[in-house]
């Protein structure tokens, strides 16, 4: 990540494994997040309360942007983000929208399409 260059070791890489950024935690509190998800902050970080990760999700969450283009922006694992994205909807900083889900009949609809197209060959 280019804004926390105490982090980075030319040689070495990463000082700080992602994991511990996170304290070993897997998943974020409540429900998961979907990838492409979409992220938009909304409340005022507590001074001093976030670390360097935290706040430059709420930076690149100004506007819109998915939870898999965050972990790009983080150059972190989903994993990771995942989970700091949950630590900030707990504290009522973001929202996220998931998109619609697909229903089972359009499925069942593309399958049949499928099979009809296979047959015709």
């Amino acid at each position: 990540m280019s804004d926390s260059p105490q982090w980075l070791d030319e040689e070495a890489g990463p000082v700080v494994r992602p994991y511990a950024l996170i304290r070993g935690r897997t998943h974020p509190s409540g429900d998961a997040f979907d990838l492409v998800a979409t992220v938009r902050a909304i409340g005022d970080p507590p001074s001093g309360e976030l670390g360097p990760e935290e706040r430059h999700i709420l930076r690149a969450a100004r506007g819109p942007i998915s939870v898999a283009d965050l972990a790009v922006e983080l150059d972190l694992p989903v994993g990771v983000v995942r989970v700091l994205l949950g630590d900030l909807r707990d504290q009522a900083l973001i929202s996220v929208t998931s998109p619609p889900a697909v229903g089972a009949r359009s499925n069942e609809r593309i399958l049949k399409e499928v099979i009809n197209g296979l047959r015709a060959l």
